[in-house]
């Protein structure tokens, strides 16, 4: 078997289920201590039921839901740039504070994204 997978089926797989538990460990410690991301989650949930009810295509509906989920993963990846800003130093930094308000710029962004989508797919 190892002739037909040299890598090794066995170390793929487990390369891939160590990668999940990875982006579980991570989603799970988001969830549980970034009221950012709370905040985002609770709003995802009426918004994907609101985007199934009114967009009138699936296209629609995909629109609706993924402008918003694209601001939770710009919120997970500000969340990330944040942690690593803080373990490189915790005191204040003029490029600390300019890296923190840049990630915070990118959720704002998407953010403005969303609703603009939002506005074109339900006002036509």
């Amino acid at each position: 078997m190892s002739e037909a997978f040299p890598n090794g089926l066995a170390a793929r797989c487990r390369r891939i289920i160590n990668a999940f538990h990875y982006s579980m460990k991570g989603l799970n410690t988001v969830v549980r201590h970034e009221a950012a991301v709370q905040d985002e989650l609770l709003v995802l949930v009426p918004a994907v039921v609101l985007a199934l009810l009114l967009g009138d295509t699936g296209v629609e509906k995909a629109l609706l839901i993924g402008s918003w989920v694209l601001v939770i993963i710009v919120e997970l990846l500000n969340t990330a740039v944040e942690s690593l800003t803080d373990r490189v130093g915790t005191e204040w930094h003029p490029l600390s504070g300019q890296v923190k308000d840049i990630g915070s710029g990118a959720v704002f962004v998407a953010m403005c994204l969303a609703a603009v989508v939002w506005l074109c797919v339900l006002l036509g």
